[in-house]
């Protein structure tokens, strides 16, 4: 069974910034791409999912994958404001 933890494992356990670093150019680049990467799990998943019967390992996939964007949305939000 997966455990849905995204929500709480913060950025660089994600391998996006540095303990204790600083974001910079490359770090956004690396978040743009992640999100493309996961844009693009997100659409192939919603392709799989059954109009009836829903496995629940294909929705934990979508879940993990759209909680894992909006977590990089947020914060890429975040740097555009300059916190």
């Amino acid at each position: 069974m997966r455990i849905h933890y995204l929500q709480h494992v913060p950025f660089e356990n994600l391998g996006i910034v540095e303990r204790g670093g600083s974001m910079n150019q490359g770090d956004l680049k690396k978040i743009q791409k992640r999100m493309i990467e996961l844009e693009v799990l997100i659409s192939e998943t919603k392709k799989r999912l059954p109009a009836h019967s829903i496995k629940p390992p294909i929705m934990l996939d979508l879940l993990e994958y759209e909680d894992e964007y909006d977590l990089l949305l947020q914060k890429l939000n975040g740097l555009k404001k300059g916190e």
